[in-house]
């Protein structure tokens, strides 16, 4: 007889509740808060903190995951400075200052010049512009701008070493700048500079979420006594978070920039290491703890000999010599995709950020570039016409002691044509001078003092004193001066 069968029932344990831990989850993920950023040691009063910092820390207080390695979060003035030995983070920053400052302005009277000629005054307000070298200082604060988010200027009117006159407003009146105030034009790192206080309860007013004092190492200063150049403003909500300055153009590059580092180093590795030797062979003898030396000194010998003119002797039995290889036909268009992804977020054209022109028939960059300058000098006119007015009237003020509402400035385009198309619209000009002189619509002096307003033109330096050029006849020549109309002959 078959003996009975018997079911054991197995007993295990219930599988018990999965725990994480939280702390240690975020540590791992670097999640971050958003919180007030410190400010280097000397650059505020050890007892002074910024305005409603626990307020602040409270409605910050979440987090954001890898914001920072996607640019979301401040990455503070010491790493954007880090940031800017790299050429990818640099050199767009440099670049649009450039371009911001290349062609620069001009100085221009908006009154009628018959009445009241103020060409000394435009001279002597272009020769102080250049004495405080405004033109560099701005394309220097707009690099400024580009790494950190914000760019200062500090007008130095003789009261740096005064630490009252410092903490008071300084306004475009005559009696507050009298003649000679304006010593100069002081780039100020925003890494030294901190805010002070702020309103930060009634939105309805003018200095809601903008400081009224700076402190810069240790110095109380009126904000009026800076310039800041802020392009890319951030939410009021941020702007405590990012020491009340803007989002810098490293941190928008940065994810595009990371990806094409990334890239790049991986392209040279898998172009390193394409391809790949191996040899089947019996490893027996080594797994079982045999000696190793000489298959080492072996593989060693085939790496030092290895090219083409190299040999590797195996034996054909137990040994068999097999080679891995990485296709490498596409890897130079994936590489340039990464690098042109850069110039997405820029905003500055493939030919001008890294050099590459396009291909193809007729291919050109006109359009990019034409594109581009509209930008800069849309750029221009946001980011420069609110400092350029404001610094024209203390110029004014400190050269003359008053202030000339009819003079201003214009922005140079950054556009020209070359010799062809400027050939080209010379001679419809003309054309169209010709039609209207025949037409009786102007005169020909008329049209000749156009010709010499114009500073393109290459009659420019046309003296109007002189008298007219007589009008060739029907032929088209000349009449001689000795030609006598009552006898049609020349005398």
């Amino acid at each position: 007889m078959s003996e009975p069968t018997v079911d054991y029932e197995v007993l295990t344990p219930p599988p018990k509740p999965m725990k994480i831990n939280v702390q240690g989850l975020a540590e791992d993920a670097k999640i971050t808060a958003w919180q007030v950023p410190t400010a280097p040691p000397g650059v505020i009063p050890a007892p002074l903190k910024l305005a409603c910092d626990e307020a602040i820390n409270a409605n910050y207080n979440y987090a954001i995951g890898s914001a920072f390695a996607e640019g979301l979060g401040f990455l503070g003035y010491p790493y954007l400075a880090e940031l800017t030995q790299r050429p990818e983070y640099r050199r767009p920053s440099e670049i649009i200052a450039k371009e911001m400052t290349r062609k620069w302005m001009e100085l221009i009277s908006t009154g009628d010049s018959k009445l009241d000629d103020k060409t000394d005054k435009i001279k002597a307000i272009d020769a102080e512009l250049k004495r405080l070298k405004v033109r560099e200082m701005f394309c220097k604060v707009t690099e400024h701008d580009g790494f950190f988010g914000r760019g200062q200027l500090y007008l130095d009117t003789g009261s740096t070493d005064n630490p009252e006159e410092l903490t008071k407003p300084l306004s475009t009146t005559v009696g507050k700048i009298g003649k000679g105030a304006l010593k100069r034009l002081v780039l100020v790192d925003p890494t030294w500079t901190y805010p002070n206080g702020y309103n930060s309860t009634d939105p309805l007013k003018d200095d809601y979420f903008v400081p009224k004092e700076w402190f810069v190492m240790g110095k109380r200063i009126h904000a009026s006594r800076l310039m800041f150049f802020i392009s890319r403003k951030v939410p009021d909500m941020l702007k405590p978070a990012y020491a009340f300055g803007g989002l810098s153009l490293s941190q928008m590059a940065k994810p595009y920039i990371d990806n094409w580092l990334r890239a790049r180093q991986s392209v040279s590795d898998l172009i390193h290491s394409f391809s790949v030797l191996g040899l089947k062979t019996n490893l027996s003898a080594i797994l079982l703890g045999g000696a190793t030396d000489e298959m080492y000194k072996r593989a060693q010998l085939f790496n030092q000999a290895r090219d083409n003119r190299g040999m590797l002797i195996i034996d054909k039995d137990t040994e068999e010599l097999f080679n891995v290889s990485t296709p490498l036909s596409t890897l130079d268009m994936l590489q340039a995709q990464a690098q042109e992804q850069m110039a997405a977020v820029t905003g500055i054209p493939l030919v001008k950020l890294l050099g590459i022109t396009p291909s193809g028939l007729n291919a050109s960059s006109d359009g990019e570039i034409r594109v581009f300058y509209d930008w800069i000098q849309a750029q221009q006119e946001a980011d420069f016409n609110p400092h350029l007015d404001r610094l024209l009237n203390i110029v004014q003020l400190s050269l003359f002691g008053e202030i000339d509402p009819e003079i201003s400035f214009q922005w140079v385009p950054l556009w020209t044509m070359n010799e062809t198309e400027l050939s080209a619209c010379r001679k419809t000009e003309a054309d169209t001078a010709i039609a209207y002189i025949n037409a009786g619509v102007i005169s020909p002096e008329e049209e000749r003092v156009r010709l010499a307003s114009e500073k393109q033109s290459a009659y420019a330096a046309l003296d109007l004193d002189e008298e007219m050029p007589e009008l060739p006849d029907e032929d088209g020549e000349e009449e001689p001066d000795n030609f006598n109309e009552e006898n049609d002959e020349t005398v």
